[in-house]
């Protein structure tokens, strides 16, 4: 795969303004290990190997196992997930397949039953952050710095 346009190079303030959004979930409640969790599930639906990459890495440096990222794609059938990131999974993939979901109400209430409202809209805004970051890498054909070395 080559890369199609170098996004950040083309628009750096488009990527400067986007990022600016992941600032202010450093400041959110919900705890560094979902987030990751909610970026490495969502850029696997997506297929974003970017994203996968960097975001798989960022789990394991802050503390998270290989054998939790393996089964992440199987969350329902492990039982290495809390209550909380089975919620946040379920709604993180309602969110992401919107389109198909239409973010159905036993998603949401599961997910409402381990977040209060503050916490529920900033794992929403999370989630559509890396849906976007996602859908700018894919089309691109962005290519993570380790996999280009090769």
């Amino acid at each position: 795969m080559s890369q199609r346009i170098n996004g950040y190079a083309v628009a750096p303030e488009a990527y400067k303004a986007k990022a600016a959004l992941e600032d202010y979930f450093k400041t959110t409640a919900i705890e560094p290990s979902l987030m990751h969790l909610i970026k490495v599930r969502v850029s696997q639906i997506n297929h974003c190997a970017y994203c996968l990459h960097m975001h798989r890495e960022e789990a394991l440096k802050d503390g998270d196992t290989e054998k939790r990222l393996l089964l992440l794609d199987a969350w329902r059938e492990s039982d290495l997930f809390t209550p909380r990131e089975r919620a946040a999974l379920a709604w993180a993939e309602s969110v992401t397949l919107i389109s198909a979901t239409e973010a159905p109400d036993a998603d949401y209430e599961a997910m409402r039953s381990e977040f209060n409202e503050k916490d529920a809209v900033d794992l929403t805004f999370l989630i559509a952050q890396i849906n976007g970051w996602n859908r700018i890498a894919v089309p691109l054909r962005q290519v993570h710095p380790q996999d280009r070395a090769r």
